[in-house]
Formats: structure tokens, C-alpha cells, sequence
């Protein structure tokens, strides 16, 4: 067996050590491939049906099956030549050239380091909450299936997020059973004398020993940080207990490890990634010990380290209002940081904090870890259209005098993947359209989906509906037994959906702004609906609320209230325990999906993303990546594309929206059915849902977004500025040291303009004092109108001033079709490699 093997509860090292069809199970279980692609399932399903059903883990089962079991499939020539051809078949998907390599072959990088704070690969792994894990875990499958060659870095949480239970009385009850890392799908990485990979920061009186554990995901590797070392003190082995959960001390401990132990972990191995990137806020300080990690190399000082290593890195903000931003103390930040900021990086304190802050010098001002990552990022983007017009607004206070449109922020629309989230048939359904590699990058055919008979994804959709409704059955009864309620009760649970039913179906956290109870706006409006004779609905929903919030338990409670007022034969059911493995069933199963934030507080959404390779069909408000997605033709919109806050009377404008089109377009399109019992166009829209929207919204297309606009240009922007010890970087580090003193003394001289019938012509003195006019550039400005790009034109110097301090007069011409008055001349630093106004945000206008 293999060093990491041994660890690994060894109860069949020696049966495995005689029969190679166990070590190569061995090796299956522990790549987590087998979370989105199937072909395993039986295997792990002979050896404990029962246990495979309840937690999805081949590693448990493979932990928990008995020796004779194992002796007994040993001897089924059967059972191991499915062995035999899933090894293969992994070797094979590992080592075969993927996308990257045949787009980039020419391409040297070395790495891409992704830093989260969660990952959502498998319910086996419960060390992710929601949304940002799901991405992340989304994106680390899909860099595998292209080939792209990232590193994730993120944490291993003892009790990770908390499991909901509804009680008796409706109230959330949040547990927090332990992972024991014995079951859990990843192994202790071990250096090559054996040992445990171990890694020291020194916290304030003591040293935090963190141990690290890996996990296969494909090709790819994802490192998982672990503070439960028996070295530490006892209270500090539970740094990494929680996602989420604990005091604002105890969330700054975890992003120090995740952030410096995350980078320093990457050093230790000899892994030299040209980027990292922050996948949200939380890792901001990898930015810190990355420009250490230079400074140690080069003997650069810090600014000059960070100048050379934030071209590397990439932010990704997943907030839509600053109060979602980590804030920390700056006390907390000298506590923890004080001495590492003036030992290790040659800094003060309140430089480090000036970092974080958007005034420098207010000391009462808390340490913002997304503006770290702004300050320490080369580039950065929100993850839909939207979200990156409202992370500019966000962020325009860093970038004051700038016009928000030129606020440094772009985005890359989420994706989730697809062959995670889709059905056994609906892939079946699609590898025969579209083939199997359609997922994989390469393939350019997968508008063929529309070639599918309409008979066809009919029957993917009522089959699927029959699967959801026998697990709904199942957990909701499992459900109500947990929670002490009668035999009665359990048994009706099991016969209250009904497949042949319009499903619509709804999953998130429960907060507010989510407004996941829009449809309890009306409770009667609801029953009609939910109970029509003729053309009926169901819901099947499911959530949790986090447990510090009051107000979005309440929400649930509401909901469950709903539930059992209106009886037994009500078709509505709360899932408790909102997992991966029920969103995946509800994704597969439901017709119509439901999400109804208040715009634009809905960064992104992945959840109605997923139901797009299965044929569910989106029903919801104008926010996140569906306001670029809806059209007509592809499902239905609540809202009016505008912002109206938390109006209470707006929100009860929608639900009466919202009523209006389940009302009269959903549930008679569902339901108008021609001589074959098949809705037309029903199939209609969602064969158009299915291929329009399933290759905008994958992973693979997000993956190689971010790999050909931000990953390859930031590798070489990095190593451009690092080569020749950071020579280019000194340079940009020397430019803005010298912007930073010199820019205030800058002044513009009279403005003079000549204009005739056709031009404009604008004349004005620049006097640059110890600027060199070199670095900057002057313009000739205008606002863009009707939503049009603003104009921007070069003025040219043309003469000398006759007064000193370094003056030139520019000059520039424009038409004369707008108002000489809509143009204003501005100066904006230039330089070769330098992106402004990210790294510099200096920026003189003439009025």
C-alpha cells in the first residue's frame, strides 16, 4: 500500500496487499471522480447497497464492508473486470491530453493556486455551506475534465456547516456531528520520508501546528488545512471546527490559515504558481505571504514584492453589498499581525492596515479583507453581468474621481457542471446528441440537443419526476420520524406527491433578501393553486438558515406552519438538511424552478443553473446570471429590471406577479397536452432552455473564461515583472512610489477652445512639476451617452510653456456633433505593464 494508505484505518492492509483488485478500489475511492461520473456506482453499490444509499462515500463503504465481502466480489471474475476497466479508464481520463493542453500547448504555466474558504465536491466531503462552495467545487471538476492545471486551497472543518433538523414544533435545530477524517475521502499528505506534512505559523504566544490532508478531484489536487494537531493547546486544535460559525476571532484565525499556511503549504511542496487566485475575500492575506515569499527569494523590500506579485493575482468578489464583506477589528489585525508585518514583511502595523482600509489614516476604520484583495490583485471580476456592475459601485469609493464605469472591475458569469448536476438519463440523452465530450471543451455540436424528439425528453422529464417523488417520499419520511412524529404522520408523508403533477420546486439559504416565502404572500391564492382539481401543483422545497439568523429561521418556520394548517393532503414539503446530494434530486426532478431574491443583491445563483441540462425550466426575478439569460423563449421573469430595495409594497407587487404568470402561462402550458399526452410547447421552451442556456452556463465555458482572459495574461504579467529579480517590478514599484509623492503638485493652465461648424479644438497648459510627462497620459473626456461608451481622446503635446515646472501644451480636435462643454481635459498615469486604475488611482481632471 501507499504511505497515505497506511493511515487510512488499515483493517484489509494485508488482504490488499494479496488481492490488487482492493488496492486499486483503494485508489478509486479516493479520487473524487466518482462525484460526477457514475460508472463506479454499482461497484460500491455490491458491496453495501444499504450504506451506499445513505452516504454516497465509497471510502465509508470501503471503511465499514465486511473482509468476506471483499473475498467474496474478489472472486467474481465479473466484479473485477469492472475493476480493471474503471482503473483504466482513470488512468486513461488523467493522462490524456484535455483541452488545455491541445488550445495551449505552447503554454509553461506552472500553476494556478485557488484559494476558498469552501468546496462543494460531495455530500461525502461536508466542508462547504452554499453558494461559494458550490462554485468552487464546480470549478476545481471542470479545470480537471480541461486539463487546466489548478491547486485548490481550502480548509478541513472537524464539524464543517451545521445539519438542519425541523423539530416538532417547526424550529431549526442545528447539529454539528464530527468528520471524522478516517471516512471522509482524502488521505494525510505525506512528505518522502513518510512524515506528515506539517506546517508552523506563529500566532501571539504560542505556534498553530496545522496539518494538511489531500483530496483527488480528477487530475487536479485540492489541499485541506487542519488545525486539529495534538501539538496544539486543546482550544486551538478547534480553529478549523466551523464553517461559519465561532466569533470574529476565531473567522480571522481561519483566514490566516487558509491564506499564509495556504500559501506557505504551496512552497513547502516546490509548487511555484504563477496565480493565485481568491476565490472571495477570505484568503486575502496569501496576497501577504506571497510578496514574503518574494521578498525572501529576491531580497526586494515589500512594496516592491507587491508590485511584482499582485499581477499574478485574481479576485473574484461574490458580494453584493458591502455589509457581506469580513471586517476585523484593527486590533485584531496587531494582534495577529503586528509582528509579522514588521519582522517578515519590513512594514508597520499601520501600513498593513492602510492595506485594508479605504482612508488610510482613520484609525477607527475596521480592516476590510475584500479591499486588501483589491490593493494586492491585478485583476478583478464579479461572477455575473450584474454583479459586476454593482461591484463597481461597491467599490467605487477606492477609486474616488473615477467614473464608475472605469472602477477596475469586470466579471465572469458563473457556470455549474454539468455532469455533476445532470440525471443518468438526461446524459444519456445528451451523449447521444451531442457526445461525450461535450462537457470537455472541444465540442461545438451541442446545439444538436434541439434535434431530440419531443417523446423523448417527455419521457427523461416524467421519469424524472417518478425518481424525485420516491426520494422526497423517502427523506421526508426519514424526516418526520427523526423528529418524533406519529407512525400516522410518516405513512401519509409517503403518498403525498404525485409524479404526474406540475413540480415546481425552490432550494436556498433562507435570508431575507432571498425572499423565499414570496409565495406565502398570499396563503389562499397558494392553496387554490396547490389544490386544483384539474390542473394541480406541488412544491418541494427545502433550505437553511444560518444560526445566527433569527429572522431567516423564522422564514422556514413559516413555512412549515403553511404546511400543517392546511393538512395532510397539502402537496408541499420542506426537505430538511439542504445537501448536496437532495439538490441534486431536486435539480434532476423538478419542472420549474423558483428563485425570487431582491434585486441586485443576488451576486449570481447557481441553483436554477442546474436544472438546465435536465429540461427544468427557470422561473425567476430579473437578478444575477438570470438577468443576462431570460428571454421568452427559454422560461419566465418576475420583476422589472430595476432596483427598489426592500419595499415591502414592491415585494408584494411581485408575488401578485408571480401568481399572475404561474397562473396563466406556467400551469396551462404544462397542462395543454396534444393526442399523445405530450405538452407541445412545453417541450418547446425547454428544448430551447436546454440549448441555449446549458453551454452558456456550464463550468467548462466559466473554466476557460477565466483560464484565456485572467489566468494565461496574469501568468505572463507576472512573469514578466519577477524576471531578473523582479526588475520590471521595481520599476512599477519606483513609478507609483513617485505618482504617490509628486501628483498633488500637478496643475492644469487656462483651457482655451476654438470650434467651428464641424470640430471642436482644445488647447490647455500642463504643468507636470516632477512628473514625467512619460508616465502619464493626457485626455480629452466625455460621458457616453444612451448607454454608449464614453469618449475618450489622446491630446498631443504640441509646445513648451514659456513659466518652468516642467509644462507642455496639449491639444486634441473632436467633432462638434455634442457640446463643446461635454469634454473635459484629464491627466491618468501610463505606463508600460501598468493597470490602471487598479494598481495606481491618481487622476487629475481640469474642472
Amino acid at each position: 500500500m501507499e504511505k497515505n494508505d497506511e493511515f487510512k484505518k488499515p483493517l484489509y492492509s494485508d488482504l490488499s496487499t494479496k488481492v490488487k483488485e482492493i488496492k486499486e478500489l483503494f485508489e478509486l475511492a479516493l479520487d473524487l471522480r466518482w462525484s460526477w461520473d457514475h460508472s463506479a456506482d454499482e461497484v460500491w453499490q455490491q458491496l453495501d447497497p444499504e450504506l451506499w444509499d445513505i452516504t454516497r462515500n465509497p471510502w465509508a463503504v470501503l471503511q465499514t464492508v465486511s473482509r468476506d465481502r471483499f473475498k467474496q466480489l474478489a472472486a467474481d471474475s465479473s466484479f473485477r473486470d469492472k475493476i480493471e476497466f474503471l482503473v483504466k479508464s482513470r488512468k486513461k481520463s488523467n493522462e490524456s491530453p484535455a483541452w488545455f493542453q491541445k488550445k495551449h500547448p505552447e503554454s509553461k504555466i506552472n500553476g494556478i493556486a485557488y484559494f476558498c474558504m469552501e468546496f462543494m465536491l460531495s455530500e461525502a466531503l461536508p466542508i462547504y455551506s452554499g453558494g461559494l462552495g458550490n462554485v468552487a467545487g464546480d470549478q476545481m471538476k471542470a479545470a480537471s475534465d480541461l486539463g487546466v492545471p489548478v491547486i485548490g486551497i481550502g480548509l478541513l472543518y472537524q464539524q464543517g456547516y451545521f445539519r438542519q433538523k425541523i423539530d416538532l414544533n417547526g424550529d431549526q435545530q442545528a447539529l454539528y456531528p464530527y468528520n471524522d477524517p478516517g471516512q471522509l475521502p482524502i488521505s494525510p499528505l505525506r512528505q518522502e520520508n513518510g512524515e506528515w506534512m506539517r506546517l508552523k505559523i506563529n500566532l501571539p504566544g504560542y505556534p498553530q501546528w496545522i496539518r494538511v490532508w489531500e483530496a483527488n478531484v480528477g487530475r487536479i489536487k485540492l489541499y485541506l488545512l487542519d488545525s486539529n494537531d495534538p501539538a496544539n493547546f486543546p482550544v486551538h486544535r478547534g480553529t478549523t471546527s466551523e464553517l461559519y460559525g465561532g466569533g470574529t476571532e476565531l473567522r480571522f484565525k481561519q483566514e490566516m490559515i487558509l491564506g499564509i499556511a495556504g500559501w506557505r503549504l504551496l512552497e513547502e511542496l516546490g509548487i511555484e504558481p504563477e496565480v493565485c487566485h481568491l476565490n472571495e475575500g477570505h484568503a486575502a492575506m496569501a496576497i501577504l505571504e506571497r510578496a514574503r515569499s518574494f521578498m525572501k527569494k529576491t531580497g526586494q523590500p515589500f512594496d516592491v514584492a507587491l508590485a511584482t506579485t499582485r499581477a499574478g493575482n485574481l479576485f473574484t468578489t461574490h458580494t453584493a453589498v458591502p455589509a457581506g464583506f469580513d471586517l476585523f477589528p484593527p486590533y485584531l489585525v496587531e494582534q495577529y499581525l503586528g509582528k509579522y508585518a514588521e519582522k517578515m514583511l519590513g512594514i508597520t502595523t499601520q501600513q498593513l492596515l492602510a492595506l485594508g482600509r479605504k482612508n488610510p489614516n482613520d484609525n477607527s476604520e475596521p480592516f476590510n479583507m475584500a479591499y486588501l484583495a483589491i490593493r494586492g490583485s491585478g485583476d478583478i471580476n464579479g461572477v455575473s453581468r450584474l454583479h459586476g456592475e454593482v461591484s463597481r459601485d461597491i467599490f467605487g469609493p477606492l477609486f474616488s474621481d473615477w467614473p464608475i464605469d472605469e472602477v477596475p472591475v469586470n466579471h465572469v458569469t458563473n457556470g455549474v457542471h454539468m455532469p455533476t448536476w445532470d440525471s443518468k438519463e438526461a446524459d444519456e440523452i445528451w451523449t447521444d446528441a451531442c457526445g461525450k465530450d461535450r462537457w470537455l471543451g472541444m465540442n461545438k455540436h451541442l446545439e444538436d440537443i434541439r434535434k431530440v424528439s419531443d417523446e423523448t425528453l417527455w419521457k427523461m422529464r416524467t421519469n424524472a419526476n417518478e425518481t424525485l417523488v420516491k426520494f422526497a417520499h423517502k427523506h421526508f419520511a426519514r424526516q418526520l420520524e427523526g423528529a418524533g412524529h406519529s407512525v400516522e404522520s410518516v405513512e401519509k408523508a409517503k403518498h403525498l406527491l404525485n409524479p404526474n403533477v406540475l413540480t415546481i420546486g425552490f432550494a436556498r439559504r433562507f435570508a431575507t433578501y432571498k425572499r423565499p416565502n414570496l409565495l406565502l404572500h398570499d396563503p389562499q391564492r397558494l392553496l387554490r393553486l396547490l389544490n386544483n382539481p384539474t390542473y394541480p401543483v406541488q412544491l418541494v422545497i427545502a433550505g437553511k438558515a444560518h444560526p445566527a439568523d433569527g429572522l431567516g429561521q423564522e422564514l422556514i418556520k413559516k413555512w412549515i406552519e403553511f404546511i400543517r394548517e392546511n393538512g395532510a393532503h397539502t402537496p408541499v414539503m420542506f426537505l430538511s438538511d439542504y445537501d448536496m446530494h437532495v439538490a441534486e434530486n431536486l435539480v434532476q426532478g423538478v419542472d420549474v424552478w423558483i428563485n425570487t431574491p431582491r434585486r441586485p443583491w443576488e451576486a449570481s445563483g447557481t441553483s436554477g443553473m442546474k436544472v438546465l441540462v435536465n429540461g427544468g425550466i427557470n422561473l425567476s426575478e430579473l437578478d444575477g446570471w438570470w438577468a443576462e439569460a431570460y428571454s421568452p423563449e427559454v422560461g419566465w421573469a418576475i420583476g422589472d429590471g430595476k432596483e427598489h430595495g426592500d419595499d415591502p409594497v414592491w415585494d408584494a407587487k411581485e408575488a401578485e406577479q408571480l401568481f399572475d404568470i404561474l397562473e396563466n402561462e406556467v400551469i396551462p402550458e404544462f397542462y395543454n397536452r396534444n393526442e399523445n399526452g405530450i405538452p407541445t410547447a412545453w417541450i418547446k421552451r425547454m428544448r430551447e432552455s436546454m440549448a441555449q442556456l446549458t453551454p452558456q452556463f456550464s463550468a467548462d465555458r466559466t473554466v476557460r473564461e477565466y483560464t484565456e482572459s485572467h489566468y494565461l495574461p496574469a501568468a505572463k504579467k507576472y512573469v514578466e515583472r519577477a524576471a531578473n529579480n523582479g526588475k520590471k517590478g521595481k520599476q512599477i514599484s519606483n513609478l507609483i512610489n513617485s505618482l504617490n509623492q509628486y501628483w498633488d503638485k500637478m496643475y492644469f493652465g487656462e483651457l482655451k477652445v476654438n470650434s467651428t461648424e464641424s470640430e471642436h479644438a482644445f488647447e490647455v497648459p500642463i504643468y507636470f512639476n516632477a512628473i514625467n510627462p512619460d508616465t502619464v497620459q493626457v485626455e480629452l473626456y466625455a460621458n457616453g451617452l444612451n448607454g454608449e461608451a464614453p469618449i475618450k481622446v489622446k491630446m498631443v503635446a504640441d509646445k513648451k510653456t514659456k513659466i518652468k515646472e516642467n509644462g507642455s501644451v496639449y491639444r486634441a480636435s473632436v467633432s462638434s456633433q455634442r457640446p463643446a462643454s461635454d469634454y473635459t481635459p484629464r491627466v491618468v498615469p501610463n505606463f508600460s505593464g501598468l493597470s490602471v486604475p487598479l494598481e495606481t488611482n491618481h487622476i487629475l481632471w481640469q474642472r
